[in-house]
């Protein structure tokens, strides 16, 4: 009876032990599924990861410094009255294109319009006088000193007329160029006087950035040479052509007027914001793919091949060009860096250097 008791016993331990046993297996199978690497057995090591790799060395390149500057147009005027008056038309709109002598404002000036009345009135007097006396000439009735005086006062009508009709024509604002209207700086209705500008007009399709460069970034620039800039993101890069460097520094900044002349790119307006790119000095930088850094929150690092094994080196990047990055520390000239072939890699596995 004892030993019957004894045997159901052993009987539950060792059922309640199977289950553990089952249940451990179970969990062992579950995360050998989850995990990504594979099953290794004890004594035996992962096979060579096949990796492409490139022999890092020095690269000769011109440091260079973005200077910020805006897009303006290269031929642009502001319009403005020489005479003071209303303005009676003005029915120019933003983005209209007028021709070159196109009047796009006109004043309302009464009383330069009454002088030149006025001189026009004297002006006819004295040609009709001139015109008797020119025939009381040629039949010797007048003597020459009073064919003279007469002919002497149509000369002073004749130049009042065409000074009051100069005055009378500045009322009428011209365009002097082909151009685009930017900017409405006044409307029917308001007083225009010398100095205060009406209209902005620009030439289309001539654009060039205008940038004040500092003093020591002058030493590399001069007219004629091509300097890169990019506007709004990387997408949009324009090579210009420096036109203008300005002389003299400005004293409030000390720095230099620099108008580079850009080509006709879509998308690329007066206004617009932009950064070019000044050529400071030849320099050497260590650069890898973009693809061959991997990056863990803050930490950046590579693989470097050697002697058929992956090493991991903490690097520290620098300035991204196109498609390739710099890398300021943490490999030497010479190392190979592994630039594909990364999954699955670990510090110090095999790797196989794909030709």
């Amino acid at each position: 009876m004892q030993s019957a008791k004894m045997s159901r016993t052993g009987m539950k331990v060792m059922s309640k032990f199977g289950r553990g046993l089952a249940a451990g297996c179970l969990a062992g199978l579950f995360l050998a599924g989850c995990h990504r690497d594979p099953v290794v057995k004890p004594g035996a090591e992962a096979p060579a990861v096949r990796v492409g790799v490139e022999r890092v060395e020095w690269e000769r390149h011109v440091a260079v410094e973005e200077v910020v500057g805006t897009v303006r147009a290269r031929t642009r005027a502001l319009l403005e009255a020489k005479v003071t008056g209303r303005v009676k038309r003005l029915e120019t709109r933003l983005g209209q294109r007028v021709k070159a002598g196109e009047v796009v404002a006109e004043l309302e000036v009464p009383e330069w319009a009454a002088r030149a009345d006025q001189a026009r009135a004297v002006w006819e007097q004295a040609e009709r006088e001139l015109g008797r006396f020119r025939e009381l000439r040629d039949q010797k009735t007048v003597s020459p000193q009073e064919f003279d005086a007469v002919e002497s006062r149509w000369r002073v009508a004749k130049g009042a007329l065409l000074e009051a009709e100069t005055l009378l024509g500045q009322a009428r604002v011209e365009a002097p160029f082909d151009a685009v209207v930017t900017r409405k700086l006044a409307d029917v209705g308001d007083l225009a006087t010398p100095g205060r500008p009406l209209l902005e007009l620009e030439a289309p399709g001539e654009l060039r950035l205008e940038a004040d460069v500092g003093e020591a970034l002058m030493g590399g620039l001069k007219e004629g040479m091509t300097l890169p800039a990019r506007f709004g993101s990387d997408a949009l890069m324009v090579t210009g052509r420096v036109a203008e460097i300005a002389p003299v520094a400005d004293e409030g900044s000390r720095t230099f007027l620099v108008k580079v002349d850009l080509p006709l790119v879509e998308g690329l307006r007066s206004g617009r914001f932009g950064r070019l790119s000044v050529p400071l000095a030849e320099a050497q930088w260590l650069r890898v793919p973009v693809t061959a850094v991997q990056r863990h929150g803050q930490l950046e690092s590579v693989f470097v091949e050697q002697e058929g094994r992956a090493v991991l080196r903490l690097v520290r990047t620098g300035r991204v060009s196109g498609e390739r990055v710099e890398l300021l520390s943490g490999v030497e000239p010479g190392d190979r860096v592994v630039i594909s072939g990364m999954d699955g890699l670990r510090d110090g596995g095999k790797v196989e250097v794909a030709p």
